[in-house]
């Protein structure tokens, strides 16, 4: 089983074919080609610099644009009277991984 190192949105994910991942929003809407880092296929492995050549990750959008769990941050100032709550939803997408070749 073939799996593979993509990077997207300033983070990377360890994929292999048939995983449904959350992403940072992409903006395409039907498939998506990501250059691979790292491969491994059984024990061999190839390690890109910084890409492998020759290999591409295809993936399909499953769902486009939805917004992820709310991030609660709370500044608190004990005996001063002072606090404040913020809260934050990052757009995210679901992508599902279809070919490593």
């Amino acid at each position: 089983m073939k799996k593979a190192v993509i990077q997207t949105g300033s983070k990377q994910y360890l994929v292999k074919e048939g995983d449904v991942i959350s992403v940072e929003r992409v903006k395409e809407d039907k498939k998506i080609e990501f250059s691979p880092l790292l491969v491994i296929d059984g024990d061999n492995v190839s390690i890109g610099t910084p890409v492998v050549d020759k290999i591409m990750v295809s993936a399909d959008v499953v769902d486009a644009d939805k917004l992820a769990e709310k991030v609660v941050s709370v500044r608190y100032k004990a005996k001063k009277r002072v606090h404040t709550v913020r809260g934050h939803r990052q757009h995210v997408s679901s992508i599902k991984i279809t070919k490593i070749a």
